[in-house]
């Protein structure tokens, strides 16, 4: 069978990888120059199943007002006159109850555990280096009501049975022995000793290479105009260089699949949330991290990616806009330098943007339409990275008639009556 799969960042990419792998001719189509230029470019690193859980919650319009008005503010809101914006901040809010959160929570970790597994089979098969580590996260409290607060957090974990370890101060500077040398206030940690870190670009890049090299052909420089429906199937998809025919298509274009699919009279409710990152240089290897720590108070994560430290996180609703603002950038070295302090060249540091690509209730979309040859794998979030070898395996077997191994039957479009 062919297919042709629209996107090339980690989600496209996996896909492709496991579709070869099937027998399939391949062939993958993206406006830009190489595999996983945008929103997989620079995320935080983290391969996290443990924290795999909806923004959407009990409490988080509440949390939201307060973060708004902080200094180094983890949410900004920049209201527009976006009927696609408040639509969808509108249902991110009816989603927020206890119900919804224990649905979406559990269709996020089967999908999240189920993907980590995948991704250390390819790593095993492949030898595929993206600077990994298997060392666990970190999530810091500054705080002791923090502290206080996570007990709900580990009813979730102990419910699904992830391993955890509740530490104190002495226990994260154990976990993170960079802490040391910091003199912000520690009151205690979750650790999550399953979790991985790694480079997403150079994990997507390096298994576009893999895939080339098992027939897949990526089309770059290409752009998307339309997908031709006819007879209730998928036709084509046209492109600045011409038609492209197969028997099934995969939309894996992220913040940017709504407006393919909204001619096909299919609604997707994504839309795009704007998180920021630096990437630092190390110059003192004995007080940076050695995995993934989260600060709470800030909603970043800062991780080791080799002789590197990127630093990401924040979330800022204003549509398709890409700009770098300074604030941003203020915010993610405060959280560096008060808990690693000289630990990178920040002079040296790279600042980068990117669209993620949210569901109202955060789960993803992946799975068959009403059109029997268009499939979706999209809507991952800020847990592209996590999900990707789930997800693009899931696909995969679905495209090939075969059952996925995990269930699937929510995951689709169809939730939203599409």
């Amino acid at each position: 069978m062919k297919v042709a799969i629209l996107g090339s960042g980690v989600i496209g990419t996996t896909t492709a990888w496991y579709l070869a792998k099937a027998g399939h001719e391949v062939v993958v189509v993206d406006r830009q120059p190489a595999a996983a230029m945008e929103t997989s470019f620079a995320n935080a690193g983290e391969i996290s199943p443990g924290y795999a859980s909806p923004w959407a919650a009990p409490g988080i319009p509440a949390k939201a007002i307060r973060w708004l008005l902080m200094k180094h503010a983890p949410l900004i809101l920049r209201p527009a006159i976006d009927r696609h914006m408040l639509a969808w901040l509108v249902s991110m809010l009816r989603n927020c109850t206890a119900e919804r959160y224990a649905i979406n929570k559990a269709r996020m970790v089967r999908l999240a555990e189920f993907s980590r597994d995948r991704l250390i089979d390819l790593r095993g098969e492949t030898r595929i280096d993206y600077d990994q580590r298997s060392l666990g996260t970190l999530q810091l409290f500054r705080t002791q009501a923090q502290l206080d607060a996570v007990g709900k957090d580990i009813e979730v974990l102990r419910a699904y049975g992830i391993p955890y370890d509740l530490l104190d101060r002495r226990g994260c500077i154990a976990a993170e022995p960079g802490l040391a040398a910091s003199k912000a206030p520690i009151a205690g940690g979750l650790r999550l000793p399953n979790d991985e870190t790694g480079d997403c670009f150079k994990f997507t890049t390096a298994l576009a290479a893999l895939a080339e090299a098992a027939g897949v052909r990526f089309r770059f420089g290409t752009s998307i105009q339309r997908i031709v429906a006819s007879g209730g199937t998928i036709q084509s998809v046209i492109t600045d260089g011409g038609a492209i025919k197969a028997d099934a298509y995969v939309v894996a274009l992220g913040s940017h699949s709504p407006q393919l699919l909204a001619p096909l009279g299919l609604r997707l409710p994504v839309y795009p949330v704007k998180g920021y990152s630096i990437t630092v240089p190390v110059v003192r290897r004995d007080i940076t991290p050695v995995s993934t720590l989260l600060d709470e108070s800030y909603k970043v994560a800062i991780t080791r990616l080799g002789d590197r430290i990127r630093v990401g996180g924040m979330a800022e609703i204003s549509g398709y806009d890409l700009g770098l603002h300074e604030r941003r950038r203020q915010t993610l070295e405060h959280s560096l330098t008060s808990l690693f302090p000289e630990a990178g060249d920040l002079g040296q540091a790279s600042f980068w943007a990117g669209l993620r690509p949210m569901t109202p209730d955060s789960t993803p979309v992946i799975g068959a339409t009403r059109y029997p040859n268009l499939f979706l794998n999209t809507g991952h979030g800020t847990l592209g990275w996590t999900m990707a070898c789930g997800s693009g395996h899931v696909v995969a077997d679905m495209i090939g008639g075969k059952t996925p191994a995990i269930e699937v039957h929510d995951l689709g479009i169809a939730r939203y009556g599409a």
